[in-house]
């Protein structure tokens, strides 16, 4: 059986474009970008989960000098949300990240091991985590599912 996979997103020139309540939620990461530890890269990541109950928990890279013992940005937020909001879905998640790593003007976008804890996140949940990219230039990117950055996703159900 073939199937195919549609990708699509929508690409804003500024994240103050969003809607209101999207705008809180990339200040809230933006501010979690702040408590990153990257001493090794200098490049501070933010994410902020908004959860169905409205609370938004927040996350920041941390980095270790024995590596690979640090944790991203987005690995951090989704599991404290799992382990201190169990019941609660993840609806929308935004990153926001600065630092030299990655040039201004190219998109940022989660590493893999991120993208596969986030579709089983979604996976776990049964419903849609929309996505929400803010680059460096401002330039945004919302997904309506974490399926479009990891279509052929690990998962030991299927």
């Amino acid at each position: 059986m073939e199937q195919e996979h549609a990708f699509s997103y929508e690409l804003l020139s500024n994240w103050k474009e969003l809607p209101v309540v999207d705008q809180v939620l990339v200040e809230r990461a933006y501010e979690a970008m702040e408590s990153a530890y990257a001493p090794y890269s200098n490049f501070k990541v933010g994410t902020a989960v908004k959860l169905d109950n409205d609370s938004i928990v927040t996350g920041s890279n941390q980095e270790n000098s024995a590596y690979p013992s640090g944790l991203c940005a987005e690995r951090v937020a989704l599991f404290h949300a799992g382990a201190n909001y169990p019941k609660q879905a993840v609806q929308t998640m935004c990153i926001v990240a600065k630092g030299d790593l990655i040039p201004i003007n190219k998109m940022l976008s989660p590493c893999g091991a991120c993208r596969q804890v986030m579709l089983e996140t979604e996976n776990r949940q049964n419903h849609k985590v929309r996505i929400i990219i803010v680059n460096q230039d401002s330039r945004t990117l919302v997904l309506k599912s974490v399926i479009d950055l990891l279509p052929f996703g690990f998962s030991a159900g299927e």
